[in-house]
């Protein structure tokens, strides 16, 4: 946590005299709304607001408020003493059995509250500008101290490294991911260097020590819903990817996008999702997969259902038709689609003469009509007929099972 507000938004020092007076002078007004807003967002956790918990969310309510009109007012002042008492709002998170991401959260709606108020003051727009940065810094680094409370406490209850390593990954793919100075202490914590960038690696199996062992530069793993999920730092540094390839052969693995470490979800899902997929044969089960080459595959498979209800409202016109003439006519139309209309190219694809793709294509007109001529009908149309033919992979390989 930095050792001045100066250092959170030098700008405050630039601020009007007495716009840090007027809001020490409506502390009172500030503790009721922050307080009120963090006691709603602890109930909806199912969390006492009585007894220990009760009196730790108002000591940090008032030390947050007091600490941000008070350095608004001198902004040299130190931050030594909110730090501590954000420190051990983590430790007491730790022992009462809480994630340490809840109390980010309720400290993120207790900074919203500020602003609210803040912005009913009718303070002018450049002061206003100053404060947000100011107050959600601040609220950043508060946020910060208490991971670093939270994982000291962690460790010193004799939580090992791949414990706290297990932590760091579950910060960085959950739904809403925590601030940089909160992951920053956690990485910190799991002694795991920071990386720009990472990709997410879903790997079916639960030996995800092992797998991290053998993919090896900074790989750290964790096991959610029964697979493995590594992460894997700087993923563009040469020679990486090849080694990982090796170290997963023979293993259903796919390979999120590389993204900046703030967008680790991202990439989680897809490498997740990917998986999915893998398993239900509806995607390449070999080598590595990397999600960015299949990403129109990820698409149209990733809400349950959707691709079936996209094939019943554009392939209607083929239901009628005996089972032969349609898988016929829904090759011919997806080969004419995927060659933009020209003929020679979609014989080629099928492989079938010309003419007798001109002589089906005859009979799709009749049916589909000016869907044909239409980009969009034709992309939806393309997509379906994909998605068709994947579906019916998977039932021929599940009926050879």
């Amino acid at each position: 946590m930095p050792d001045a507000f100066l250092d959170i938004e030098p700008r405050v020092a630039e601020l009007p005299a007495g716009v840090g007076e007027r809001l020490r002078a409506e502390r009172a007004g500030l503790h009721e709304r922050v307080l009120r807003t963090m006691r709603t967002a602890m109930s909806a956790q199912g969390r006492s607001l009585t007894g220990g918990q009760g009196r730790g969310l108002t000591l940090g309510v008032e030390t947050a408020v007091d600490a941000f009109v008070g350095a608004v007012a001198e902004p040299a002042r130190e931050l030594a003493g909110p730090r501590a008492v954000f420190v051990g709002l983590g430790r007491t998170e730790f022992r009462e059995g809480h994630d340490v991401d809840a109390l980010r959260s309720i400290l993120t709606l207790g900074g919203r509250a500020i602003w609210a108020y803040l912005v009913e003051r009718e303070l002018p727009p450049a002061v206003l500008y100053v404060l947000a940065s100011a107050l959600f810094g601040f609220i950043d680094a508060l946020a910060g101290a208490a991971a670093e409370g939270y994982l000291d406490e962690q460790r010193q209850h004799g939580r090992d490294w791949d414990t706290t390593r297990r932590r760091l990954i579950t910060l960085l793919v959950q739904p809403d991911p925590p601030g940089g100075a909160a992951i920053a202490a956690a990485a910190d914590a799991a002694r795991w260097p920071v990386p720009a960038s990472v990709a997410v690696v879903s790997v079916e199996g639960t030996d995800g020590e092992q797998l991290a062992r053998r993919a090896g530069s900074g790989t750290i793993a964790t096991v959610i819903a029964d697979a493995t999920r590594l992460i894997l730092p700087e993923p563009a540094t040469p020679g990486r990817l090849a080694h990982l390839t090796a170290a997963l052969a023979g293993r259903r693995a796919a390979l999120g996008p590389a993204v900046p470490l703030g967008e680790a979800r991202l990439s989680y899902r897809l490498s997740r999702r990917a998986l999915q997929l893998q398993q239900e044969g509806m995607l390449p089960a070999g080598a590595l997969l990397r999600c960015d080459e299949h990403l129109v595959a990820l698409v149209t498979a990733w809400e349950p259902g959707l691709s079936d209800r996209l094939a019943a409202r554009w392939l209607t016109p083929l239901r009628p038709l005996a089972p032969a003439d349609r898988e016929v006519l829904s090759a011919t139309l997806l080969a004419w689609l995927r060659a933009q209309g020209q003929v020679l190219a979609a014989a080629a694809a099928l492989p079938a003469h010309p003419q007798t793709v001109r002589y089906r294509m005859r009979k799709l007109r009749r049916l589909f009509g000016d869907s044909l001529d239409d980009p969009d009908a034709r992309l939806a149309l393309q997509i379906a007929l994909h998605q068709q033919r994947l579906d019916a992979r998977v039932c021929s390989v599940e009926s050879r099972r």
